[in-house]
């Protein structure tokens, strides 16, 4: 949100919001969105994000990173093949129990409020998914770096902290750079101090409809446009299917799911 208040004044604009909000001790990308692309932030914080993350094993700390106290430490006797044989246990479908310092609320109280207060309580596994995980390399002595790509409600942390409870030595997250969200990756990405150093920031700007690439184009004219303007099903030749739908002058009008011949608006990305 610091971001955000920071471009709010940069680009004057006050609808301001981003993609998923990064650990403290985190770099990386970070979607940003302004004005009517606002209306694409639930969208960008459902996707996939990747890491990439140090493992220092032998560690553990209440934060299960290196910014935390540290709770245990243990001599490391653990090779790189040993890691790579407890990863597949961490990839796919897993069951992953959110960290005491983390902003879920328990009764209405941040989790981190509590842990700060010396408080722990029961924290009930969550469901996330591990589409790719693998060792990029060995910095040191009990020192890896990860790669993984996960879905939303992952924590990166704690998988390094369960990673070191597999292999019996303990271990927590000693980096974390996320090199993809929302699709953006860190070729696509500035820095905060490029923005807002920049004369014409509006020209880093990139237009909503790169947040669904993944979706097909299609364009629509005449009278079907006022229809979509109006949040008004029309009809279509496109298959079913989700797409990105534009007027014949390039203007992105929304996000549209086709059923049966008729295309009805998901999200709508027109200036009103």
């Amino acid at each position: 949100m610091d971001v955000c208040a920071k471009l709010r004044g940069k680009f004057h604009e006050k609808r301001v919001g981003h993609g998923g909000t990064l650990d403290p001790m985190a770099t990386g990308v970070l979607p940003v969105f302004l004005g009517r692309a606002t209306r694409a932030v639930e969208f960008a914080a459902e996707g996939d994000k990747e890491y990439v993350a140090g493992l220092r094993l032998g560690l553990v700390t209440n934060t299960q990173d290196t910014t935390g106290e540290t709770l245990e430490e243990k001599p490391v006797d653990v090779t790189l093949a040993e890691l790579q044989a407890v990863l597949p246990r961490f990839t796919g479908p897993i069951q992953q129990i959110p960290p005491m310092y983390s902003a879920i609320k328990k009764d209405g109280k941040k989790l981190y409020e509590l842990a700060r207060k010396g408080v722990e309580v029961e924290r009930k596994p969550r469901p996330v998914t591990i589409s790719f995980l693998n060792v990029e390399g060995e910095v040191g002595p009990g020192e890896y770096t990860l790669r993984v790509n996960c879905s939303k409600g992952t924590y990166v942390r704690t998988l390094c902290h369960d990673i070191g409870q597999a292999l019996g030595c303990g271990g927590c997250m000693s980096s974390l750079l996320r090199t993809m969200a929302a699709g953006y990756s860190l070729a696509d990405s500035v820095t905060l101090e490029e923005v807002l150093a920049h004369d014409a920031p509006e020209t880093l700007l990139r237009s909503a409809d790169t947040c669904f690439a993944q979706y097909a184009p299609i364009t629509i004219g005449g009278r079907v446009v006022f229809q979509a303007k109006n949040g008004n099903p029309f009809t279509t030749d496109a298959r079913d299917g989700i797409y990105r739908v534009y007027a014949e002058d390039g203007e992105f009008l929304l996000l549209g799911q086709a059923r049966g011949g008729v295309m009805t608006t998901i999200k709508s990305f027109f200036e009103v």
